[in-house]
């Protein structure tokens, strides 16, 4: 619909379709994503897809593409683009990896984004593995029901012949599919079609430990502890092969330009080239995609060692085995891109502006061209430019009794507010992810030194010193009080097994130097786990200790500020601006989850707490389900 443009100036006062919105997040990659303009870079995508489309004809079995491209040129930008495409067939799937938090493990940290990622929805609108299930079934029932249909039918398949019809359905497609080795993937796999079963499956198919009565209802053996690293890539190499059957698997690396080593003193981008290599030699298809600088290309994986073989892998492709280069903007992709983010901002708000580039002067765009910018440096000027044109005049001061204008908001304000988005739209993900739970507490904490807060006067946050056998259980010390406050803060989501192994650590007040333990955990500790329950009461009726339960709503402003933090270089923030806004906004000190980790223990159990080991959103069936009968 028309409207006046002063109708639309006060939009674009209150609205800023470019704030906050230069750092392509991995939450985009899965969903919701930046407006994208399909000609700038297309030489990079369509190698992408090209590649799928050869893999798919059987003309090559696996492709290896690496992309190059300085920061913020679109790297990301270019892998959103090939998820979202992909997800408009149903020929491919789409695994994603960008955290490496344990390069010693990789093997394990990729099982479970290999899992993790079959998890989102492919092109029918329910996750990846429950194609993969149906797939499965179809092909050894000789059926074609969807896998919709299977999620339908599996509560009164359950019902009836309760885990009897896994087995049943598992033993069909053994014998058709022979050459796999490990039963369980496929019953795990099967198993992802019940919608109860659903996170506990992909659990398991993550390599961890599922309850013991859980694991026996489902007849799914819990991998050995010491076996775990070892059996990690097997699995992997069985699920993709699984997989590949029926879609060809994009396999996707990103954020490898970190300084992060192993212990073998590789860095992150020569370990996943060298698990690169591996899957490629090993596989039966697939493409497998890397992104990186190009300095990280020249000085690592060109230094490693038989780097020619790894290169023939990670570039299988490309001219002279060299990776795909990104091209900066030129004045036509300025306008494209500027016009497509409008176009999308308008239409939201229902608005027609007087020109597409409105409130930009299309001469000003063109001129920015003229410098080979970055899509980021390109988005940053339209954040910092996007206001009501004001024809060189300055804008007429307040009547009297009126209300003045708003003053600009923080300039942090529209990067938390695009983190606090994402985090919301991978919150079930963050909620098992107890690493960058305790991480983001400990920068909220630390930015609480000198404040009192709950009779507490914080001093100091500590790392906890510990032998060998002891480190890792305990994530933080807080201090206060001239020492004679000392809390151990351990977060504890995913890991059921170690949960007495924690509570051991906490009710250890000597050892760690610690006044108070606390433990911070959304989830019930199971009647069953005898030890735990024993330290459990210890802590909490004989220590003088606490079980803060961690609730969602508590954790998702300290998780969008930590991840603003540590994007702080691409948002072209600083430290001191980040510390400003927390302490304008209350956002710590204000939080009912440290303000609860600093109150004085209850003694009692939360009450507030789900079930130990699951998330969760359990998908309902459809009620008058198409069904048949199973003949078990």
């Amino acid at each position: 619909m028309t409207v006046t443009t002063s109708t639309i100036d006060d939009l674009i006062r209150n609205q800023n379709p470019f704030g906050g919105h230069i750092v392509v997040r991995p939450q985009q990659i899965w969903g919701k994503s930046f407006p994208d303009v399909p000609s700038i870079n297309a030489h990079a995508s369509n190698a992408v897809f090209d590649a799928v489309d050869k893999v798919r004809k059987r003309k090559r079995e696996t492709v290896g593409i690496t992309i190059t491209a300085e920061k913020g040129l679109g790297k990301s930008h270019i892998i959103s683009r090939i998820r979202h495409q992909l997800q408009t067939g149903d020929g491919s799937l789409f695994i994603y990896m960008s955290k490496y938090d344990n390069l010693n493990q990789i093997k394990s940290l990729f099982l479970q984004s290999v899992a993790s990622s079959l998890r989102a929805f492919g092109s029918q609108k329910v996750m990846q593995w429950q194609e993969i299930a149906a797939a499965l079934i179809n092909e050894a029932k000789q059926w074609e029901y969807t896998p919709q249909q299977y999620i339908n039918m599996y509560p009164g398949w359950l019902s009836q012949h309760s885990s009897k019809a896994i087995v049943h359905l598992t033993e069909s497609v053994l014998k058709v599919k022979p050459e796999i080795t490990n039963p369980y993937i496929v019953k795990a796999i099967l198993w992802t079609l019940s919608p109860v079963h659903i996170n506990y499956a992909s659990y398991w198919l993550s390599g961890l430990e599922l309850a013991k009565s859980q694991a026996e209802e489902m007849g799914l053996p819990n991998p050995k502890s010491e076996d775990r690293e070892a059996e990690a890539l097997s699995t992997v190499r069985q699920i993709l092969d699984i997989t590949s059957n029926y879609r060809v698997p994009v396999i996707c690396f990103d954020e490898l330009d970190i300084a992060d080593a192993a212990d073998n003193g590789f860095l992150a981008a020569q370990v996943i080239a060298n698990l690169v290599k591996d899957l490629y030699n090993s596989l039966k298809q697939g493409v497998l995609l890397l992104a990186m600088y190009p300095r990280t290309w020249e000085d690592q994986i060109k230094a490693l060692p038989e780097a020619e073989a790894v290169i023939d892998r990670l570039a299988s492709e490309q001219v002279e085995r060299q990776p795909i280069a990104l091209k900066y903007l030129n004045s036509d992709d300025i306008v494209a891109l500027v016009s497509q983010w409008l176009q999308d901002f308008y239409e939201e708000h229902q608005q027609t502006p007087p020109h597409p580039l409105y409130p930009f002067d299309e001469t000003k765009l063109r001129e920015l061209g003229k410098s080979r910018p970055t899509v980021r440096s390109v988005l940053k000027w339209c954040a910092e430019n996007f206001a009501p044109p004001t024809d060189g005049k300055l804008p007429p001061l307040p009547l009297p009794g009126k209300t003045p204008p708003p003053l600009p908001p923080h300039p942090v304000k529209p990067c938390f507010d695009n983190e606090l988005a994402n985090v919301e739209a991978s919150l079930d993900s963050l909620m098992e992810d107890q690493i960058t739970i305790s991480t983001a507490l400990w920068m909220a904490f630390n930015n609480l030194i000198g404040q009192t807060i709950e009779g507490v006067t914080i001093e100091a946050i500590e790392d906890i010193v510990a032998k060998t056998v002891d480190e890792g259980f305990i994530d933080f010390k807080i201090v206060g009080n001239k020492r004679k406050v000392r809390i151990g803060v351990s977060v504890v989501q995913q890991d059921r097994t170690i949960i007495g192994a924690v509570l051991k650590r906490l009710i250890d007040y000597k050892k760690f130097d610690i006044t108070r333990g606390c433990l911070v955990r959304s989830k019930k500790i199971s009647p069953n786990a005898t030890l735990a329950r024993q330290h459990l009461r210890i802590l909490l009726k004989e220590k003088g200790g606490e079980w803060v339960s961690l609730q969602s709503q508590d954790i998702k402003p300290l998780l969008a500020i930590y991840f603003v933090c540590c994007n702080i270089e691409s948002y072209e923030l600083k430290g001191e601006q980040i510390v400003d806004f927390i302490e304008q906004t209350k956002l710590a000190i204000n939080n009912p989850l440290i303000r609860e980790i600093l109150s004085a223990p209850s003694g009692q159990e939360p009450t507030n707490l789900t079930d130990d080991g699951l998330p969760i959103s359990i998908p309902q069936p459809i009620a008058n389900a198409d069904n048949i009968d199973l003949n078990i």
